[in-house]
């Protein structure tokens, strides 16, 4: 099948990132600075979140002083210009849909980001009136499972065409490469509908094969968490020394050449090590050598969290909130925004990304991401044998709440926790106008959108509680 082309961008990054930028290089152009031309597409700018009041312009703050009242034309922004407008959006308590009105290009303010749940998201500089652009609005599908209260982004559907080509193609990997699942997984495998996931994650990779590299990531490390930890003979006993063999898979071991060719032959014991094995080989020839290291990093974090919460529950031992909440931040879904560079086809330089802001927005967007999967999965857990922790579990129990009291706070605690990475991220924006940061915190703002979308429309897995 020939290759669809790569879909339309969206974002949940607020719109600091390209004005910012305009003001910064339109600064250095009237003090006699070389300023690159680039096209002059402005992406459509983020309105205030849905539950909170517009703020009226004159209790607005002043634009910063030295700031130019206008854009010069032919000044980059920083963002490609194909950015959607979709809004932030508490669900209604009633009806299956929410729906993000658009919002016009315009570079000529600033959004700042104070956070937490019931604040305004963003608090704006005065700004001209710009007439607004015909963008069709964006609803949640009809069959979506809503959350009331919950705060999130609407996203376009994801391309089809890329959808069915990298389900086809990921199938193939699974059942002929690395022969990862027995035929009675299979609906189990195709209910998980990973193509829709990563095209609505990664709607800017330049082809279906970038698509790939994440697809078989996520795949793999699937793999491993319900094999080794969870629902398909997953158990904590012995989990680390598992979990130290398979992560030999992606960061491979230099020994003697009397005991290398044994721990080669090891990569193929099991499904989980032939999946990440084979996987990790197709990244890295996608990906730099910083890239690589990078997703190494995340990966053992993410591999600490799974021994962690194992501890956890071989001790039968319900941790403080805070602490489940610490597990979380390594047990979480961060290895897949952090290598949306690799799948968009460019590279966030080693240095820009190892910097503590960068680190923040990436914690935060992985902790919001795995609090979406704590409430859309509570009720898969709870008919699950044994016991799961999950924040709502953990919260009824250590905060004595009644089970939906538990988990309505847990819905609270995912929306600070989204307010809190829109604020990073626009900061983060704002000190540092650098094309490839700018790129990289839209490209992870859309794996956030994306990762609630897939949760949020996967009726095969997910079911939500009747708490209303």
């Amino acid at each position: 099948m020939p290759d669809p082309g790569p879909s339309p961008l969206q974002s949940s990054l607020p719109g600091a990132a390209a004005s910012f930028t305009a003001r910064v290089l339109a600064d250095a152009a009237a003090h006699g600075h070389a300023v690159p031309q680039l096209p002059t597409e402005a992406p459509a700018v983020q309105q205030l979140p849905t539950d909170t009041p517009a703020v009226p312009a004159a209790s607005r703050p002043e634009a910063p002083t030295g700031a130019p009242a206008g854009i010069p034309a032919g000044l980059p922004t920083g963002l490609p210009a194909a950015a959607l407008t979709a809004t932030p959006t508490a669900a209604p308590a009633v009806g299956p849909s929410a729906v993000a009105p658009a919002s016009p290009p315009d570079p000529g303010w600033v959004p700042r980001g104070p956070s937490g749940l019931g604040t305004a998201g963003l608090s704006l500089a005065a700004r001209p009136e710009s007439p607004a652009s015909p963008v069709a609005p964006v609803a949640a599908p009809a069959d979506a499972l809503i959350i009331p209260g919950l705060y999130w982004h609407p996203v376009p559907e994801p391309d089809p065409v890329r959808v069915e080509e990298v389900s086809l193609r990921i199938k193939s990997w699974a059942v002929d490469e690395v022969q990862l699942f027995p035929e009675d997984w299979e609906g189990q495998f195709d209910g998980f509908s990973v193509g829709r996931y990563m095209v609505a994650c990664h709607p800017d990779a330049p082809t279906v094969e970038h698509l790939m590299v994440a697809t078989r990531l996520m795949v793999a490390e699937n793999a491993v968490d319900d094999i080794y930890c969870e629902d398909h003979g997953g158990s904590p006993i012995g989990l680390g020394g598992r979990l130290l063999l398979a992560h030999t898979a992606l960061d491979p071991l230099y020994s003697t050449a009397e005991y290398q060719p044994q721990w080669a032959e090891s990569l193929h014991a099991d499904a989980p090590r032939r999946a990440y094995r084979s996987a990790m080989e197709y990244f890295v020839r996608q990906a730099t050598p910083s890239q690589a290291d990078r997703f190494r990093h995340d990966m053992a974090r993410l591999h600490l969290g799974y021994l962690a919460e194992g501890a956890w529950a071989e001790t039968d031992h319900t941790p403080e909130v805070w602490e489940y909440l610490v597990m979380r931040q390594f047990n979480n879904f961060r290895p897949c925004p952090t290598i949306t560079d690799t799948v968009g086809g460019y590279e966030l330089p080693a240095d820009l990304h190892a910097q503590p802001a960068m680190q923040r927005v990436l914690a935060l967007a992985g902790n919001a991401c795995t609090i979406v999967n704590d409430l859309y999965s509570y009720t898969k857990e709870l008919a699950s044998p044994g016991r799961h922790l999950n924040l709502p579990v953990v919260l009824a129990d250590r905060e004595n709440l009644s089970e939906k009291d538990g988990y309505l706070k847990a819905v609270e605690v995912h929306n600070d926790l989204m307010r809190d990475f829109e604020a990073a991220s626009a900061e983060l924006a704002a000190v540092c106008p650098v094309p490839s940061v700018l790129r990289f915190l839209k490209g992870v703002a859309v794996w956030v959108d994306g990762n609630h979308y897939w949760h949020q429309t996967n009726t095969y897995r997910y079911s939500l509680p009747d708490f209303w």
